[in-house]
């Protein structure tokens, strides 16, 4: 089953971004590759029970189970150990990547509260974005009696773009809100 958004891709965004940067060839074409989802849960080091909240809410956005992600080294002021739990993070591919990508900006971003775009400038220079929100509450998967504490996230796209001018015009093909950049 193709989701909306790889529909749309194929049929309006490859040829438009044929059109605007001349390729030749289609596989030059920018596509996305992967949406990586994180999740810090700094708490976890004093309650065990924060890191099952923060993987059960990470479920529920991504539709698919993390990984738990351990801390690499003990460092005394954090009171963190070598191993502890400290995180869980996602990568989506292929058909759930464009409909997390489809949820977040149709459904999530609208309910970010005072939200006037996203920075057209968190690009890292070989296409790829990286944004984070303050909130996991918005995202409609979540019920908001059941959450035990309002935990932010780091979304991770991934593209195939050379470029941050190409990657821009792709996330902004799929109706990525970017602020204007003269304010």
């Amino acid at each position: 089953m193709e989701t909306r958004l790889k529909k749309l891709y194929d049929e309006v965004i490859a040829p438009n971004l044929v059109k605007e940067f001349g390729y030749k060839n289609k596989m030059e074409v920018p596509k996305l590759t992967k949406i990586v989802l994180n999740m810090g849960v700094g708490e976890a080091a004093e309650d065990k029970k924060a890191i099952e909240f923060a993987v059960k809410d990470m479920e529920a956005i991504s539709g698919q189970k993390p990984i738990v992600t351990h801390a690499r080294k003990s460092i005394s002021t954090f009171k963190l150990r070598d191993g502890m739990p400290i995180g869980c993070k996602v990568t989506l591919r292929k058909e759930k990547m464009y409909e997390f990508l489809d949820r977040f900006i149709t459904m999530a971003m609208p309910r970010i509260r005072d939200f006037r775009g996203i920075s057209g400038k968190s690009f890292d220079g070989h296409g790829n974005y990286a944004m984070g929100i303050k909130e996991q509450i918005i995202f409609l998967e979540i019920n908001y009696d059941a959450v035990d504490a309002i935990r932010g996230m780091d979304i991770i796209i991934c593209t195939s773009a050379k470029s941050d001018k190409e990657a821009k015009a792709l996330l902004a093909g799929f109706g990525m809100p970017f602020k204007k950049e003269g304010k």
